[in-house]
């Protein structure tokens, strides 16, 4: 009986555990989504040069800025919109302020079963007016192989965004901002009318990844199968001390 109240405990404190840990990512992600809904908000517009601020890192500005483009294109890998897999397209814009390179977010394209790369890049040297939601890059996930490789001229796959390896192969001594631009999905065009990249663009801040309500309904399973340990520790106790 010792033995299986051993058991019994360290089960209920484990499924305890569990249910603690997807309410603090319940929090997590929810005060996020209140950070961006407030950056959304009409307010005063934040200079680019923000985006290089450590202390602001996991935080949502809406920015804009002026700068050109590098000549490099890189695609985010296993990005699902509505269901179907693609690639997230990022461009690398050198800004008029700062020293930072800043990555921008230019949108989400679909992929076929051949996983045929898209044609179309980035464009290179053109000066830009920029506008969109300062926020952290997507989640790296599991962190395993190179975070990135060459797919042609001045074009790269990537699995994750880590400024580090892309700043180190792009060679930006100065490096890349730790936060990226989610680009303004109201405005496609620059200042001459001319469509800047194709791709669809969206400010969902949390893609790709479990809701805050889907934690919290994880949270109360794990509570629950908690409560049902004990519930069946204490009923086959009493059951053996009556058959006692």
């Amino acid at each position: 009986m010792v033995i299986g109240w051993v058991l019994a405990v360290a089960t209920i404190v484990l499924f305890a555990w569990l249910g603690r840990w997807q309410l603090d990512r319940m929090h997590e992600k929810q005060a996020k989504l209140d950070a961006a809904v407030q950056a959304l908000k009409p307010q005063s517009v934040q200079p680019l040069l923000l985006a290089s601020s450590t202390a602001r890192a996991q935080a949502y500005d809406w920015a804009m800025g002026s700068g050109a483009m590098a000549n490099a294109t890189l695609w985010l890998d296993n990005q699902i919109q509505d269901g179907k897999p693609g690639l997230r397209m990022y461009c690398v814009l050198l800004p008029d302020d700062g020293v930072q390179a800043l990555l921008l977010d230019a949108g989400w394209w679909p992929l076929d079963g051949k996983r045929d790369m898209p044609v179309f890049g980035c464009p290179v040297g053109r000066a830009q007016l920029v506008r969109g939601l300062l926020a952290p890059p997507p989640s790296s996930g599991l962190l395993h192989g190179d975070a990135m490789a060459a797919s042609g001229p001045h074009r790269w796959l990537a699995t994750r965004i880590d400024p580090v390896a892309i700043a180190g192969e792009l060679k930006l001594s100065a490096g890349i901002s730790p936060r990226v631009l989610r680009l303004d999905p109201a405005r496609n065009k620059d200042d001459a009318g001319v469509m800047l990249v194709p791709g669809v663009r969206d400010l969902v801040i949390l893609p790709n990844t479990l809701t805050p309500a889907r934690h919290l309904g994880y949270a109360v399973q794990w509570f629950a199968l908690a409560f049902t340990v004990l519930v069946v520790a204490v009923v086959l106790t009493l059951k053996a001390w009556k058959s006692r």
